[in-house]
C-alpha cells in the first residue's frame, strides 16, 4: 500500500484547485456537473445527482497527432 497525498483549495466561483504527489490540476462546476483536468493532463467530465452518491465520469481521449 502507497502513501497518497492530496489538498483541495476551493477559489470560489465553482473553481478548484487540487494538489497532490503527482502535480496540480484544476476543476470547475457546480452540483451535478463538474469539468476537471488532472496533473498529467487529462481532462474529465463528471454528471451527478446531488444528494444521492450516484455520479457518471467521461474521461476525454486524447487526439493522437501524426
Amino acid at each position: 500500500m502507497g502513501l497518497r497525498f492530496r489538498k483541495t483549495i476551493n477559489l470560489g466561483g465553482g473553481f478548484r484547485l487540487n494538489i497532490s504527489k503527482s502535480g496540480v490540476g484544476f476543476s470547475w462546476g457546480t452540483k451535478g456537473f463538474r469539468i476537471t483536468r488532472t496533473a498529467d493532463g487529462k481532462m474529465k467530465k463528471t454528471f451527478s445527482i446531488p444528494g444521492t452518491g450516484i455520479s457518471y465520469v467521461m474521461d476525454e481521449k486524447k487526439k493522437k497527432t501524426k
